[in-house]
């Protein structure tokens, strides 16, 4: 049986050879969040240098941080792909604070 359509083939039984499925790569990539509890930060210089050691990791792609100056500060971390808490805590230890709790 013929058919006419925009491809060039010009019957039924042309129109399945060579077929391919190729699939897509997904467009937005999976993201996660992490809630980290940090103590000794006390200043807007605690929360930049956090903030950029966290950046450093591969994989996260956006970082808040609340400072409670008195208390322990909350670091939010938004992650495109598996972050391990051994690079949160060596991040944040390299910035010279602690982890009190890592929250997923």
């Amino acid at each position: 049986m013929s058919h006419n359509c925009n491809c060039g083939c010009s019957s039924e039984e042309n129109s399945n050879q060579g077929l391919q499925i190729i699939p897509r790569e997904q467009s937005t990539p999976l993201t996660s969040h992490m809630e980290i509890k940090i103590s000794g930060m006390t200043c807007g210089h605690c929360v930049s240098s956090v903030t950029e050691e966290l950046k450093e990791i591969d994989g996260v792609q956006e970082v808040e941080v609340f400072l409670d100056a008195k208390g322990v500060s909350t670091a939010n971390v938004t992650t495109s792909a598996t972050v391990s808490e051994e690079s949160i805590r060596n991040a944040i230890d390299e910035a010279g604070y602690t982890v009190e709790a890592i929250n997923a």
